[in-house]
């Protein structure tokens, strides 16, 4: 394609129009500019169209700006029609643009070779829109949910802006520290809404006095104008927003966008994981008193199950909680579960499928890792538990049938009394119902899966038996969240193992153990004497 540089000026004639060429001064070396012109690959529809630029002190400077471009146009090979538009398209907005500088080469062919756009610089924010429309093709809608959360609450505003080519290590840090400030911003305006709510509550029962209504009116208002409450961004929160920051600018390596990931350098405050605890029952004791519960992650005892069990057996979703409380299936596996996957010889049930809530909409998704896909042991209670079930279901079947009402063969071990799928927030409405009928101390309903571990231990299982029963990928994260309530279970099952062991008399209080220590011989044979009959017995 045709190109050249030519020497140029802005001179007039009479009538007022420019002499181009035409000027008698263009032969002196000091008058006008230098400038180039190229022709520009047809665009898509074939129009022609070129690449021209002025204002060079001399001819070597234009020389080497159109070296630059010529060397962008020889980037697509000579068949390569499309690729020729692109980046005719590319020196075309330079063109149009006199201040823009001309595309650096090699990183125009790095993004002409890996189909990137060519006319716009990416930001973070352009990369995430991409990296959430990649994965909503590869991964369950629940987690890209929870990453879009992230992206929209909190990345897009705090590292958006960025260009992603030059996002760095201290801009990553400086949003994760942003938050921490943001933090003690938030609990300092809760803090002061509180003290201004106790100041504009009149606490008596009594009608406040005039001069108190008065002074209420205006510390009602003036609490109207402060923040809402707000939550603080934990330690688990941050560690999750980076994970997503993470995998989008790994993303953003395997396309070639950039060759570095800022977000992997950045240093957090470790997030532990919330720890199950024994509802023991001073702690049952401590919760009736104060309403508050020891920890996120609360366990009940066998007793406190059986009573739950107990309570819930007439419930048509008693098979539910029996099979979750017993062999830790989540929620969603529960209600996913299809009969199909029962086999009654092998005593198995195979984890094959979930029910999910995308937003609200219930939707079947693969189990959430591959090893939450496989075949859990029932025991032979529980197996007969789903018997009753099954002829349960077949009887609200027969029924709907005798009515002329129709029934929806989903497949699924629980469904809704016409068949069709549960949704798996009404399993918990159900369950939050029982428990507050039941009186027991409260957990939620993922805790019945925590609550199979602690079954594990009471069987004289151990960590590694729990991780299989649960079906967690690594044993580190079976370890974080029982080795507590393990070693809690111990204490209290060595309590009740020496509790076990008979004896004829109560042990001697605690002041007199050492009294026993100087009796006196004959004193210690009575004492024989008057204990080895029961203990031969024993």
């Amino acid at each position: 394609m045709k190109g050249s540089t030519y020497r140029r000026c802005y001179c007039r004639g009479d009538d007022g129009n420019p002499l181009g060429k035409a000027c008698p001064q263009l032969s002196s070396k000091r008058h006008g500019t230098w400038a180039l012109r190229q022709e520009l690959p047809p665009r898509e529809g074939g129009g022609r169209r070129s690449f021209s630029r002025a204002g060079y002190a001399t001819a070597k400077d234009a020389q080497e700006d159109l070296d630059k471009v010529r060397a962008l146009l020889a980037l697509p090979d000579k068949d390569d029609v499309e690729g020729q538009v692109r980046i005719g398209d590319l020196l075309e907005v330079v063109s149009n643009d006199k201040k823009a500088p001309i595309p650096d080469l090699e990183e125009t062919r790095r993004r002409f070779q890996a189909g990137q756009k060519l006319t716009s610089t990416m930001t973070v924010a352009d990369l995430l829109d991409e990296w959430l429309e990649a994965k909503k093709k590869s991964r369950r809608a629940t987690t890209v949910n929870g990453y879009r959360s992230r992206v929209n609450y909190h990345l897009r505003e705090g590292v958006g802006h960025h260009r992603l080519d030059r996002f760095n290590v201290g801009h990553a840090q400086a949003f994760f520290d942003g938050i921490d400030d943001r933090n003690d911003v938030i609990r300092a305006e809760n803090e002061a809404r509180r003290e201004q709510q106790a100041r504009a509550t009149w606490g008596k029962r009594s009608r406040p006095p005039k001069a108190e209504r008065e002074r209420l009116a205006a510390e009602r208002a003036a609490l109207a104008e402060m923040p809402p409450y707000r939550r603080i961004t934990g330690p688990a929160t941050k560690h999750d927003i980076r994970r997503a920051l993470r995998t989008a600018l790994n993303f953003a390596i395997s396309r070639q966008y950039i060759t570095f990931n800022p977000a992997a350098h950045v240093e957090l405050g470790s997030a532990k994981r919330p720890k199950g605890q024994l509802w023991t029952a001073e702690r049952v004791a401590r919760w009736r008193e104060t309403g508050e519960r020891p920890g996120p992650v609360m366990v009940w005892t066998p007793a406190q199950l059986g009573a739950f069990l107990d309570a819930a057996e007439e419930h048509r979703l008693y098979a539910f909680f029996h099979l979750v409380a017993h062999h830790g299936l989540r929620r969603g596996e529960g209600v996913g579960q299809d009969w199909a996957n029962v086999n009654w010889e092998a005593r198995t049930i195979a984890v094959a499928k979930e029910i999910v809530t995308d937003g609200w909409t219930p939707i079947e998704t693969e189990p959430k890792t591959d090893g939450s896909a496989a075949a859990v042991k029932l025991d032979r209670g529980t197996m007969e538990v789903l018997k009753a079930h099954r002829e349960r279901q077949a009887a609200e079947r027969a029924a709907l049938k005798e009515k002329r009402l129709p029934w929806s063969d989903t497949g699924k071990i629980f469904t809704q009394e016409d068949g069709t799928w549960l949704h798996p927030e009404m399993v918990s409405d159900a369950f939050r119902e029982i428990v507050a009928t039941a009186d027991l101390p409260p957990i939620n309903l993922r805790d019945l899966r925590h609550g199979a571990a602690a079954l594990v231990k009471a069987g004289g299982g151990d960590i590694h038996d729990a991780k299989a029963k649960l079906r967690h990928s690594t044993i580190a994260l079976t370890s974080d969240t029982y080795m507590e309530l393990f070693e809690e279970y111990e204490e209290e099952l060595t309590e009740r193992a020496a509790a076990a062991v008979p004896r004829a008399r109560k042990a001697a209080p605690s002041t007199s153990a050492h009294a026993s220590l100087t009796q006196e011989p004959e004193e210690e044979s009575q004492a024989e004497e008057e204990t080895s009959p029961d203990l031969a017995s024993g």
